[in-house]
């Protein structure tokens, strides 16, 4: 297993961590609870440290606080060390940690790449940060020129979802990498559905690069979005300045033992995600056999990005034959399009069947 992210941050000319975290930030001390200040080696212990009912039933203990073993089973999947690794309450929580962490409200800007994940824009408005928006290309690709003549000194995150979310495609390397090459500030690569794609993660990418933080879920391809579990990687600096204001106990107990179990089965994990992308493209050939669809774009996700003639009247049709899919036409550049999450080969073919009646 490589180390290099461990060291990785005093590589790089240009990039100074020091000089994006808040100073309110710097000086802080991470909470310290009791599970922290003891570790069971798994000795019979009389626990009388954290005032909790003593009455056992499973779940009257407090959870491990750093969630150690599944992040040693994460580490050794991802080939990263465990000090590269911060786990929160779903990938939300763990944008938001990013930040309350580095952004100053009123004073910093962020960049996001329209249309793409909206709880980027949500979490700068909650948090009182600019949100620069610089349209994707025509193409569904980041315009890199664009985004480097808006950034300026306060500019602290540059967020990319890759496979995006809602055009399903990966963006390619060459784009991504000229951002991290000429941003001296944080890039944020959200990989929720990089099980999907055959783009390979930018977690392999960490080493070289100091000012790169992945994002990744259990909740899509894991089939776990009922336990709220977000992965971040990044250097073991950042992850160590993430820490000092992640909340305590921020995943729980029976979220840890449901991610344990569910990781550890990754050939089942895999056969899902393969029947998936089977049944995406079959679905992906019968629609394009549909007169009413007028573009497929291609998709690296679980879903697909669909332009049709009218697409809040094919909403509306498939919604009245108790078929729920997502209208994106209020987004930039998706002007009459519908998201189709991929489901079972059962539901695809109803849903296919439905399609061909609305013609």
């Amino acid at each position: 297993m490589s180390n290099g992210v461990e060291t990785s941050v005093q590589m790089k000319t240009g990039f100074k961590l020091e000089k994006l975290v808040r100073e309110t930030v710097k000086g802080l001390r991470p909470y310290s609870s009791a599970r922290d200040e003891y570790v069971s080696d798994g000795s019979k212990m009389i626990f009388l440290d954290a005032n909790e009912n003593p009455f056992e039933n499973g779940l009257n203990r407090y959870p491990d606080p750093q969630q150690r073993s599944l992040k040693t089973l994460l580490a050794e999947q991802r080939e990263v060390l465990e000090k590269n690794i911060l786990l929160g309450n779903g990938s939300d929580e763990v944008l938001d940690l990013i930040f309350r962490a580095f952004c100053e409200p009123i004073q910093d800007n962020i960049i996001t790449l329209p249309p793409t994940y909206g709880m980027y824009k949500v979490l700068s408005g909650i948090n009182a940060i600019e949100n620069r928006e610089i349209l994707l290309t025509s193409d569904f690709e980041p315009d890199v020129s664009q985004i480097l003549k808006r950034v300026d000194e306060n500019s602290k995150v540059i967020f990319i979802c890759s496979p995006n979310n809602p055009t399903g495609n990966a963006f390619q390397k060459k784009h991504i990498e000229e951002l991290l090459n000429n941003f001296h500030g944080l890039v944020v690569v959200d990989e929720a559905y990089i099980d999907f794609s055959e783009s390979e993660s930018w977690i392999f990418s960490l080493p070289k690069y100091p000012n790169l933080i992945v994002i990744q879920t259990l909740s899509k391809a894991y089939g776990m979005a009922g336990i709220r579990l977000g992965m971040c990687y990044a250097s073991a600096e950042i992850i160590e300045v993430l820490n000092k204001i992640k909340p305590p106990y921020n995943v729980n107990q029976l979220t840890q033992y449901q991610a344990l179990k569910r990781v550890l089965d990754d050939t089942m994990v895999q056969e899902e995600v393969q029947q998936i992308v089977r049944e995406r493209k079959t679905l992906v050939n019968a629609l394009n056999e549909l007169n009413f669809v007028y573009k497929v774009y291609p998709s690296d996700s679980n879903f697909v990005l669909v332009k049709v003639d009218d697409a809040d009247k094919r909403y509306q049709e498939l919604l009245e034959a108790q078929i729920v899919v997502r209208n994106r036409s209020n987004q930039p550049l998706c002007e009459n399009t519908l998201r189709f999450t991929i489901g079972t080969p059962e539901e695809n073919k109803i849903l296919i069947a439905i399609l061909k009646e609305l013609e």
